[in-house]
């Protein structure tokens, strides 16, 4: 099993009154401008049972390098001033940063 650099898992539920679409092309345009995100993906969960999703509505995945790359990422001006807008719509959220163990990787 080969490690595959480091994920930033981020579930959440966004308020009711959150502007999700503005939100959304926000978390667009800050990846786009920081090279230390690899890739990024999100999704609307629109198929789990509701007792399964506990609430939550939104999961979005960022892959770095490694570690380092992350952290760097995390204290980018960009992404602090992101971060408090972010925060400020959320409900619930669950966090997760990994290191990537590849078992299979997925080519579209």
């Amino acid at each position: 099993m080969a490690t595959s650099g480091f994920k930033h898992l981020v579930v959440v539920k966004f308020k009711e009154d959150a502007k999700v679409d503005e939100i959304l092309k926000g978390l667009e345009n800050l990846v786009s401008q920081i090279d230390s995100v690899k890739s990024f993906e999100w999704g609307e969960d629109k198929e789990s049972h509701e007792m399964l999703r506990q609430g939550f509505t939104h999961a979005f995945s960022m892959t770095f390098e490694n570690k380092d790359a992350y952290v760097s990422f995390t204290s980018h001006p960009l992404h602090v001033e992101f971060s408090a807008a972010f925060t400020a719509v959320i409900d619930k959220i669950v966090v997760m940063d990994f290191t990537v163990a590849a078992v299979k990787s997925s080519v579209l």
